[in-house]
């Protein structure tokens, strides 16, 4: 049968327009070891599940002998496709035509997959391969830029979304992905900079390489501005499935419920875990692991802040999302960017209905003239605020040290925790025995004629009376004393119990964090 001329038209156009800049610089692309726009599409989506739009849209610029022109596409690819049979919605810039510069209908097409995405309620997925604002198009550029951040601020806390730097990212248009939930990143791959290497050398004559200003390790290791780090374009696709299949898709649902599955426990022994001694490190991942489905842990920001630990797993096939110390890092200590880390995923999982699921063990907040020079009172401030404002269910286990304002941070029965539970090695106090004693017994300890021998004593009557969960669980702050092995049932139980609570809270347009 003859194929007819329009159809064939029609397949010949499309052909074209997916070969994007030319094989020439398909080639060039795929030397660096990046994929093209469509093929991260292909590799990232259900196979055979993307549907393309606004595929003909081409630029309206005619200056700087931009007339006649011909992007394909106009240098963006956007869709709607699916992840593991779930709906999404899905922009890629395509770096081979112009750079994947950002013009007027560059930024429509994208603005319009947004809106597809927020009235549908659709996680959104944005790949972001990209030169920056295309210069000839001026101002018109800007206002797309303009336009998208409105548009992820507005989608903020209804859709989850996500950006995925693989490629350049500079400017202006590096704000869009901060303005998201999640930023993916692949090492020699990702780079994230307001102000490139050149504008840096010639401004303060400073020299220094792409990678070491905005690669892939220093945004997740130290300016926590990306999530997730991955070594291959294709390990990062399989880590974004990971992510999509735990979360919701809006607000307006909850995540998906799974068949439960039982931990792991011939691997993590949640009794041995933790050890006797108070001053000897765990890995509190393994704690995580322990209580979870299957013990399986989706971990954010793992290498940033690490003296905190955060992330996604299933209790009785529900997802929760986890905030633990690390007591491996600096003894699990609260400081600034651990604080902005725990609040920032708070709100997220607040946001999205998400139940919060927090392990405490941490003597406090970390002193010295660095922290409070670089304002830990008000990073500290956004963790009381975020747990403060929190509506989901919200579940405590201290396992060991719960110490000064830290214990009142990590989700305490004073910011409304819904169940408290306390290990029997549980200390909560004002601090720790040691400086305590030192306070408390300063007196009887210089008097003394063995002032060491003196000092050890108090420490032992200091634990005896403080350094246990008995006086808070006395007073009602803890609801009870558990087992270790009994962790896992008292946090299904109360999760089960907690989710049909009914949070009110005071009639305001919102609130003001310590930002």
């Amino acid at each position: 049968m003859a194929v007819d001329e329009k159809i064939l038209d029609l397949r010949q156009r499309t052909e074209a327009i997916s070969l994007g800049g030319g094989q020439k610089a398909i080639e060039k692309q795929k030397a660096i070891g990046k994929m093209t726009a469509r093929e991260r599409i292909a590799a990232l989506l259900d196979e055979g599940s993307f549907q393309e739009y606004d595929t003909f849209v081409q630029h309206a610029c005619t200056d700087f002998g931009m007339q006649g022109k011909e992007l394909p596409g106009d240098g963006v690819v956007i869709g709607i496709g699916t992840i593991g049979g779930r709906p999404v919605a899905v922009f890629a810039q395509d770096f081979t035509v112009a750079g994947g510069s950002l013009g007027l209908m560059h930024a429509r097409k994208i603005t319009k997959i947004m809106d597809y995405a927020l009235n549908m309620r659709m996680p959104l997925i944005g790949i972001n391969d990209s030169g920056g604002a295309r210069i000839q198009e001026g101002v018109n550029a800007l206002a797309g830029y303009g336009e998208i951040f409105f548009r992820n601020t507005m989608a903020s806390g209804v859709i989850p979304q996500i950006s995925v730097i693989l490629g350049p990212c500079a400017g202006g248009a590096v704000y869009s992905p901060a303005l998201t939930d999640f930023v993916f990143v692949v090492d020699n791959i990702s780079k994230m900079f307001i102000t490139g290497p050149e504008v840096i050398k010639t401004v303060l004559g400073e020299e220094i390489s792409m990678e070491e200003l905005g690669g892939a390790r220093v945004h997740c290791e130290q300016t926590g501005n990306a999530h997730f780090f991955a070594q291959s374009e294709a390990e990062c696709f399989d880590q974004i499935r990971k992510l999509i299949a735990t979360i919701p898709a809006s607000n307006t649902q909850a995540a998906e419920r799974v068949e439960t599955v039982e931990p792991k426990t011939d691997t993590y022994r949640i009794g041995e875990i933790v050890p006797a001694d108070p001053t000897q490190p765990y890995d509190v991942r393994d704690i995580i692991r322990s209580v979870s489905d299957g013990s399986d842990f989706v971990e954010v920001m793992e290498l940033f802040a690490a003296n905190i630990v955060v992330g996604f797993g299933r209790i009785d096939g529900q997802t929760v999302g986890f905030v633990a110390n690390q007591p491996l890092v600096m003894a699990g200590v609260l400081d600034c960017d651990s604080s902005d880390k725990a609040a920032r995923f708070i709100r997220f999982c607040d946001a999205f209905n998400i139940p919060i699921v927090t392990i405490e063990d941490l003597p406090g907040y970390l002193p010295g003239v660095d922290q409070e020079h670089a304002g830990v009172i008000r990073h500290g401030a956004k963790l009381l605020y975020a747990y403060s404002e929190a509506t989901v269910p919200r579940v405590t286990v201290i396992l060991r040290k719960a110490y000064g304002g830290g214990y009142i941070a990590m989700n305490s029965r004073h910011l409304q925790a819904d169940f408290v539970f306390a290990w029997p090695r549980a200390e909560i106090a004002v601090m720790g025995p040691e400086g305590a004693a030192n306070v408390i017994f300063r007196k009887e300890i210089m008097a003394a004629e063995d002032p060491e021998a003196m000092r050890q004593l108090k420490i032992q009557e200091y634990k005896d009376k403080f350094a246990n969960p008995y006086v808070a669980a006395a007073k009602g702050y803890i609801d009870a004393v558990i087992e270790p092995e009994q962790t896992r049932r008292c946090l299904i139980q109360a999760l089960s119990v907690a989710k049909r609570k009914e949070a009110l809270q005071p009639k305001k347009k919102h609130g003001i964090p310590p930002f």
